[in-house]
């Protein structure tokens, strides 16, 4: 990042061309385009949350190829919608989290939500009516704010099944059975779309984490945020996002292409599983978790990338960082081809 106030003056809406052309030049390493590409990106999270959809499909197209799943009216470019303003005091706040050294899971959460706090005041209405609009988030428009899961309830469940599996991971792990306390973080002060939704994503994170075949790897806790992000519009995945691939084109330039890898085929099958939100999980409980994706048509996760690379590459041993690191450096002369070539 050469110039921060000239990144600055790129946020605001795209020209949806532009950023195809920029995503070729990603494959390239320029410098440019992974900005462009960012600029997009962060114009949809913190300005104009109805912009999230049509420019992570411009971008996914682009990086991806055609996807067959999805019809080509699917990839719709709106112009002239509202947005909220991006003020100095954001910026300010943006770049602090940037420079931030050492982030771990629970540092990171915490910075991404304070720049929910730092957005523009007209950000939660737009985020309220891109929330209701989303076709993957009919749910809360019609449905009551749900109690809180039961623990016991899971672990009385059958050993095979979805409950007693989350209840295993709950455990075992030492989670919070919702991520977050509810009342603690104030949803209830949110307006009903986002009340409701921010609720559920609390709730069932894990559940989907299981369902859609995420693992709880670092890559995969940023994968299934580009999947919710595609599932029902979740603001808070689109900050995270933006946040992640702005600290990889400032720290580690030469990872951006992987990790953008990553994003979008997670976004992509976000964009072509059933609606999770509309799932009544809890009466799930008692099935098993192949039992469920066969009746709802959930295919489980896939990507070139392995899982396990970021511990790999925090404290795995000299040889597996060597046979990670040639395989990755494999992959990305790989992905610099004009078509992508596990999507082409």
């Amino acid at each position: 990042m050469q110039n921060r106030q000239v990144f600055e003056r790129m946020v605001g809406q795209p020209d949806y061309d532009g950023i195809a052309r920029a995503v070729a030049k990603v494959r390239q390493g320029d410098r440019i385009g992974r900005e462009q590409v960012l600029a997009a990106v962060c114009w949809c999270a913190f300005a104009c949350p109805q912009a999230i959809t049509p420019i992570f499909d411009v971008v996914a197209k682009a990086w991806l190829g055609e996807e067959k799943g999805l019809a080509s009216s699917t990839f719709v470019k709106p112009d002239n919608l509202s947005s909220a303003p991006l003020e100095p005091s954001f910026w300010q706040d943006f770049w602090s989290v940037i420079d931030q050294k050492n982030f771990d899971a629970m540092s990171i959460t915490a910075a991404v939500a304070g720049l929910g706090g730092a957005v523009h005041g007209a950000m939660r209405d737009l985020s309220e009516a891109a929330a209701a609009q989303h076709p993957g988030a009919g749910a809360a428009t019609t449905r009551p704010v749900p109690g809180h899961t039961d623990l016991k309830a899971l672990g009385a469940a059958p050993k095979n099944s979805l409950g007693y599996t989350l209840y295993q991971m709950v455990v075992d792990n030492g989670y919070d059975l919702e991520v977050l306390d509810r009342d603690a973080i104030q949803l209830s002060e949110l307006p009903p779309a986002l009340r409701y939704l921010n609720v559920r994503i609390l709730q069932m994170h894990d559940v989907w984490h299981l369902a859609a075949g995420y693992s709880t790897s670092g890559s995969h806790e940023i994968a299934i945020s580009a999947f919710q992000l595609a599932q029902f519009g979740h603001n808070y995945s689109a900050m995270f996002l933006a946040v992640v691939l702005m600290k990889a084109h400032v720290d580690t330039p030469r990872a951006f292409p992987l990790l953008l890898q990553l994003i979008l085929e997670a976004w992509r099958h976000g964009r072509q599983a059933p609606a999770m939100m509309e799932i009544e999980w809890e009466a799930e409980w008692q099935h098993s978790i192949d039992d469920i994706r066969k009746r709802y048509d959930i295919k489980p996760y896939r990507s070139v990338l392995p899982s396990n690379m970021l511990e790999v590459f925090g404290g795995g041993s000299w040889w597996e960082r060597i046979r990670l690191g040639w395989q990755l450096s494999r992959l990305l002369k790989q992905l610099k081809s004009e078509h992508n070539p596990y999507y082409a």
